[in-house]
């Protein structure tokens, strides 16, 4: 493989952190399949194992409060691509607020992923969510 391939795979890579939270601070849950493959499996702190997008989806709907907006910054990214797979890990900070109002809740979160490239570029086949902490104020 070569170097701007690599290079090119982690840029895309990273930009599904990016594009993840993005859709779930808009609560644009259907476009979940733009991060997603058919066949993902979740696991999360909030909602088990997920199986299938149509569960995450789901999920994700049920999730939502209403009123209730979030703010997710990823970081620390590490990516170790092989072949059309690769497997990831992240550090995130959720921040939970109503309108022009301070934080209500933070949460620090650990996530590990298996991504897979596919016709429609890279995709999470597999994703875990594990909550590291959280503060309510």
């Amino acid at each position: 493989m070569s170097t701007d391939t690599l290079i090119a795979d982690r840029i895309e890579i990273a930009d599904l952190f990016t594009r993840l939270g993005r859709l779930l601070d808009e609560g644009r849950y259907e476009d979940a399949g733009t991060v997603y493959t058919e066949d993902v499996v979740v696991h999360s702190p909030r909602g088990g194992r997920l199986d299938g997008l149509d569960k995450v989806v789901a999920f994700m709907r049920q999730a939502h409060v209403e009123g209730e907006h979030a703010q997710h910054m990823t970081n620390d990214l590490l990516v170790n691509v092989n072949g059309d797979e690769a497997a990831t890990s992240a550090n995130s900070l959720v921040y939970f607020y109503r309108d022009g109002r301070p934080p209500h809740q933070t949460s620090g979160l650990r996530l590990a992923s298996t991504a897979v490239r596919t016709p429609a570029g890279w995709r999470f086949r597999e994703a875990r969510i594990m909550l590291a902490w959280t503060r309510q104020d």
